[in-house]
């Protein structure tokens, strides 16, 4: 067992065991969202968080998807 009988894994076995992750910051006009943020889930995207964007007709949104080969 990896650190003893509490199961806690040492800070030498953390990148290993971590999911890696990327991101993308994603203009979405609000009169389209559904289609954008369904065409970047088709790829693999999670929305993290959605924010307003610079003008009324804008959002923006913050997406993660797992990082191939990590």
């Amino acid at each position: 067992m990896i650190g003893g009988s509490r199961g806690v894994v040492p800070p030498d076995h953390y990148s290993s065991a971590m999911q890696k992750w990327e991101y993308a910051t994603v203009p979405l006009l609000v009169h389209a969202t559904k289609q954008i943020l369904d065409n970047w889930g088709d790829d693999g995207w999670e929305l993290v968080a959605l924010v307003p964007g610079p003008n009324a007709e804008q959002l923006v949104a913050y997406m993660k998807r797992p990082k191939e080969g990590a």
